[in-house]
């Protein structure tokens, strides 16, 4: 009687992949390679995380600091939301900024919310340890968590592209790259 090879277990999806759908925002404002990654859950609420290829996770830069201060007059810490309509919130465009990203080596980033909407909740955790934001982008090194308006939560994908479409283009950037080399 012959054995059987086990077949291979296949794969648990994790939290992130078995709930929400990822949207990515490549080259956001123009700057190369800082690509935004939007997880939309089944709810339409957003959270706004950075694509693997962003550079503060890509080339092991150091974060220096995050800050959530936009202008002198506009800090997104200062966010109150209560009640059921979320009275209070600050209401973002797909280019407003969220936070900085200040490295060791002086290079900034300044994330932007990429979807329109109430912004609901920001992560001050990356503020105390912002390695978090490198370790785990998906999880618990979240940006920020946006909601869109009902009536726009099936536009707000418009523009964005789809986890395929956003390896089509990391693989023409891999090319490109390799190409003038």
């Amino acid at each position: 009687m012959a054995i059987e090879p086990e077949a291979a277990e296949p794969a648990v999806p994790s939290l992130v992949d078995r709930y929400f759908t990822r949207w990515y925002k490549a080259d956001v404002k123009g700057k190369p390679c800082e690509d935004h990654c939007i997880l939309q859950h089944s709810n339409r609420i957003c959270v706004i995380t950075l694509a693997g290829s962003h550079p503060v996770l890509q080339s092991g830069k150091t974060i220096k600091s995050i800050s959530y201060q936009i202008s002198t007059n506009c800090s997104r810490l200062q966010n109150k939301v209560s009640g059921k309509f979320k009275r209070g919130a600050q209401f973002l465009t797909e280019l407003a900024p969220l936070c900085k990203i200040y490295c060791s080596d002086g290079e900034e980033y300044t994330i932007s919310s990429c979807v329109r909407g109430r912004l609901m909740e920001v992560n001050e955790n990356i503020l105390h340890k912002p390695s978090i934001l490198q370790e785990k982008p998906s999880t618990e090194g979240y940006i920020a968590v946006v909601l869109p308006k009902f009536e726009e939560s099936k536009s707000i994908t418009e523009g964005l592209l789809t986890q395929k479409q956003y390896d089509e283009v990391m693989v023409k950037r891999i090319n490109a790259t390799t190409g003038t080399s």
